[in-house]
């Protein structure tokens, strides 16, 4: 045989590549995962700014952002230029789904929760662009606006299972906290759901339409704002039991730490709702409630995320139910 047959054949470009991606979980696909929920709750900021400058109808049309153009026209204005650079940021949300997927396809075997997180939220984003689009050809119609943030929420509560997932022991897991306890976690995980569809139906029927020729809901403005508060005190009090309760469950959960993290975003955001109230509503108080409401969505998840622990840490005597009932996430 002669010495050029018996010689290795070197990888072609995509061997290379594909041989360069992660096998395991390491730092990349940690970033990616950070970087996730980092620009879904970022693109929830930057399109609440296009809503509350009225920048809603700044490309009056969708894909493109005139019937001539893709991009703004100096004509536009600066409406044009906010409208047009959220839309941009699509492009971003695009960019960092495709590289987390690339980051898990080779763990697809061994990491499916990682594989299939990734491509969920790959696919949902361009669905979510798609009620954005809607959302300009219906002239901002209330509901439609609210369906595109309720979107992002649930955007927002996928990348954050993405994160707690990358941070897991891979494998069957099963509920380590009592009975009770998980009960009381997603009775505050459900009220959380609710003040943020009540939030939505708030915004729906105030000032801030995105467009001065915008339909509102008409639904009463500042009841609606009572009824939003009812389900965020709930939500506030069953925090606190979760607090004290958590002392109860397996320290490996660090579920004194998330519950904590929990109620710190509730309280900030108690205190942001009150105060943009009382000032009238004041554009960058209501932004920074909209971008509060999604970090508060993944601060919930993440406490649901660690009521599990792998089979093999959690001891026979935890909770009645058989493991093999709990098993996976």
């Amino acid at each position: 045989m002669s010495a050029e047959a018996s010689a290795p054949t070197r990888p072609g470009l995509f061997g290379r590549f594909r041989a360069w991606l992660p096998s395991q979980v390491d730092r990349r696909v940690i970033a990616a995962a950070w970087a996730t929920l980092v620009v879904q709750i970022g693109i929830v900021g930057t399109g609440g700014l296009v809503r509350l400058t009225g920048s809603g109808l700044g490309c009056p049309t969708w894909p493109r952002c005139t019937p001539e153009s893709f991009v703004s026209t100096p004509e536009m204005g600066l409406h044009g230029v906010i409208e047009f650079g959220n839309r941009l940021l699509t492009f971003v949300l695009v960019a960092v789904a495709i590289i987390t997927f690339l980051f898990v396809v080779r763990m697809r075997r061994r990491r499916r929760d990682l594989f299939w997180l990734a491509l969920i939220i790959g696919l949902y984003v361009p669905v979510q662009a798609i009620i954005g689009g809607i959302t300009v050809l219906t002239n901002l119609n209330p509901y439609v606006v609210g369906l595109h943030y309720f979107a992002s929420v649930i955007l927002v509560a996928l990348a954050a299972v993405f994160v707690a997932r990358v941070y897991a022991v891979p494998g069957p897991r099963v509920r380590a906290v009592p009975g009770w306890y998980a009960g009381l976690t997603h009775l505050t995980s459900a009220l959380v759901l609710v003040t943020v569809v009540v939030g939505i139906l708030v915004t729906g029927s105030g000032p801030h339409a995105g467009d001065g020729g915008a339909a509102r809901n008409g639904l009463d403005s500042e009841f609606m704002q009572h009824v939003h508060s009812w389900p965020a005190y709930l939500t506030f009090a069953l925090t606190l039991a979760l607090i004290i309760g958590a002392r109860r469950t397996p320290s490996a959960l660090r579920l004194t730490f998330w519950t904590t993290l929990l109620l710190a975003v509730e309280v900030v955001q108690i205190v942001v709702g009150v105060w943009q109230a009382r000032a009238g509503l004041p554009i960058v108080l209501v932004n920074i409630h909209m971008v509060l409401a999604v970090v508060l969505v993944a601060a919930m998840t993440a406490v649901v995320m660690h009521l599990k622990l792998p089979v093999a840490m959690v001891e026979p005597t935890v909770d009645a139910e058989p493991a093999a009932s709990f098993a996976g996430r």
